[in-house]
């Protein structure tokens, strides 16, 4: 009996099909889509790539416009450190964003619950227009009414109080007082954003799952923690992230309010940022207080994207 062997195939190589060049077409196609796109990229370069390396460029000067400026190296951020009405700033600032955020998400979630049950699609159009229309106004000219609506002597807050019975607040002239006002009119110009991303959100959660889980016995505040939270983490992600955005950069409410008082306790950093360089002609300064809040902004919502690998589930 003899071995018989199996001859092994030889394996050629076959180069790959050469690439053929663009045809007319195709070329036609990105020139159109390169157009299209050209708007928005050089908006981004002109009015946030500029100004961005402009300020960490104007950080290390000493400037007031009027003379020219002068190399200072870090001197500005020595400075921003050792200054306690910046450092009280930004104190201001992050206790307000976690009050105002937290109060924006939790009204507009309930609110989005209520307005997706059962009622007539008329009736959730008005209450979707209703939540969403203070956001279109301008903040300045909301504050200028409310300073009026939560004055301590003729305020209309304080004469609804004093019908039933309680002594007049001094919304404006305490220091508790004052950043509970400029978080409670931020937050009714500001949740109707958050609102309408909830609603988007609970729209696009499968009725189905809703359904089975009604028969496996969830009801109520148990079916929202355990389904309704978990299938909209993506939303709330997408709301808590802007929502800090805006937190942190507030302006309009505390200055038209308060003024950033009383004494320094409303005063924000983008306040301290406007009275340096607008005030006090230090542009070199407030320029190193905004890289900063750049800084603190970015490292915020790194934070809240590391975060949400653990918290964030999607479908």
């Amino acid at each position: 009996m003899t071995n018989t062997q199996i001859p092994t195939p030889v394996r050629t190589f076959t180069p790959p099909p050469a690439a053929s060049p663009p045809s007319a077409r195709d070329r036609g196609t990105r020139l159109l889509a390169a157009l299209f796109l050209a708007p928005t990229i050089v908006g981004i370069v002109v009015f946030t790539v500029v100004p961005i390396v402009g300020s960490v460029v104007l950080s290390l000067f000493h400037w007031n416009v009027i003379d020219d400026p002068t190399f200072a190296g870090t001197a500005n951020y020595r400075e921003v450190f050792g200054d306690s009405t910046v450092l009280v700033s930004f104190r201001n600032t992050l206790v307000f964003m976690v009050l105002a955020v937290a109060l924006q998400l939790l009204i507009a979630l309930v609110l989005a619950l209520a307005v997706n049950g059962r009622m007539p699609v008329w009736l959730r159009s008005v209450f979707r227009s209703a939540f969403f229309f203070p956001l279109v106004l301008s903040a300045a000219s909301i504050s200028v009414v409310m300073k009026y609506l939560f004055n301590q002597d003729f305020g209309v807050v304080n004469w609804l109080l004093g019908t039933v019975g309680i002594a007049p607040a001094p919304w404006l002239t305490s220091e508790n007082g004052a950043m509970a006002t400029v978080v409670l009119v931020y937050v009714w110009q500001q949740f109707g954003f958050s609102f309408l991303l909830f609603v988007g959100g609970l729209n696009n959660i499968p009725k189905e799952i809703h359904e089975a889980s009604s028969l496996d016995g969830a009801t109520g505040l148990r079916k929202h923690l355990s389904i309704t939270l978990p299938l909209l983490s993506p939303t709330l992600l997408v709301a808590s992230v802007v929502g800090i955005i805006n937190a942190l950069q507030v302006f309009e409410q505390p200055y038209v309010l308060t003024n950033g008082g009383p004494g320094d306790s409303t005063r924000t950093v983008v306040m301290v940022i406007y009275e340096s360089a607008f005030e006090q002609l230090r542009f070199g300064e407030a320029s190193a207080v905004g890289v900063l809040l750049f800084v603190l902004i970015m490292a915020v919502t790194a934070l809240q994207f590391r975060l949400s690998r653990r918290f964030v589930h999607y479908q």
